[in-house]
């Protein structure tokens, strides 16, 4: 049982971590003012790798050869996939609406687990499940029919989409945690995945342009250094001292944190509908992370 005065600080660490993962998509809007979206995500995750770079080098890794195949795979997911298709949504819609989206997560992670790995939802869980399905489809609809600028259904479908590429790098990850540690996986991914976007940028739109404002690069450092570098370790230091079931509740600062720079910064409107989608969807992520464990057929 962990003291109140040694849990204070690993508790303090996966609250920064929620906290700073929440203004991603604030900074990637900022961003994305003067930036493509390839190019925004691209100087991301050169700061990110950056930042992760003394892993690397402090524990170097040792991956069996069959394992670099997932290695591979969960880089390709986590990194290119994952984050053009979610910075294309974000570009389409507001980030309000883009961080409640987010929230999604756990729900299609619950759903992952039913389907690949046999666990079992009691009727609680379905129920949640279908409530929070149904905020994210007010908040879609909202888009349509709410009036709020720059928001649209196609962006915020897409945010939704890009949560499927999170789950399989979540999934591979959780293979190779098994036999590596967490912050090695997570820095070799990155690495591995930034190359692969550097690849795939450059043969898809040529050699990304250096020529943008201070502003805009401050915010793709926030990004790399903040909302994905230091997020990394700080939540794999804290996840070893404070239980999973505990830790999980601050993931759900991510979406709610966004979702008030949103407000709060660029005076964005969610309205009525995208605000009950948003407490369904938060509320649901609350119950599966705090559920208690499936059981297996």
């Amino acid at each position: 049982m962990l003291t109140t005065r040694g849990r204070i600080i690993p508790v303090l660490a996966l609250a920064t971590a929620g906290c700073l993962w929440g203004t991603g998509l604030f900074f990637g809007k900022v961003a994305l003012t003067e930036m493509p979206v390839a190019s925004m995500v691209l100087f991301r995750f050169v700061f990110a790798s950056t930042g992760l770079l003394l892993v690397i080098f402090w524990e170097r890794p040792h991956f069996a050869g069959t394992e670099w195949g997932w290695v591979f795979a969960a880089s390709m997911l986590g990194v290119p996939v994952q984050y053009l298709v979610q910075f294309k949504g974000l570009s389409l819609t507001t980030v309000s609406h883009a961080s409640l989206m987010v929230g999604t997560l756990p729900m299609l992670l619950a759903i992952a687990a039913v389907v690949f790995a046999g666990e079992r939802l009691h009727f609680g869980g379905w129920l949640t499940l279908s409530a929070s399905t149904f905020g994210a489809a007010l908040i879609a609809l909202s888009s349509k029919t709410s009036g709020v600028a720059h928001a649209s259904m196609r962006g915020d479908l897409l945010v939704v989409l890009s949560m499927f590429a999170a789950i399989g790098w979540i999934l591979i990850s959780k293979r190779l945690m098994r036999r590596h540690s967490p912050v090695i996986v997570t820095a070799l991914v990155f690495w591995i995945g930034t190359v692969l976007l550097a690849l795939l940028v450059i043969i898809t739109s040529g050699v990304p342009s250096l020529h943008y404002s201070t502003r805009a690069w401050v915010a793709v450092a926030e990004q790399g250094f903040f909302a994905t570098a230091s997020t990394t370790v700080l939540w794999n230091w804290g996840l070893k001292r404070v239980p999973a079931s505990q830790a999980g509740i601050f993931v759900n600062l991510e979406p709610l944190v966004g979702a008030i720079l949103g407000v709060v910064l660029l005076h964005e409107n969610l309205g009525i509908m995208a605000l009950a989608g948003g407490a369904l969807i938060i509320g649901g992520a609350v119950y599966f992370r705090y559920k208690p464990e499936s059981s297996s057929p």
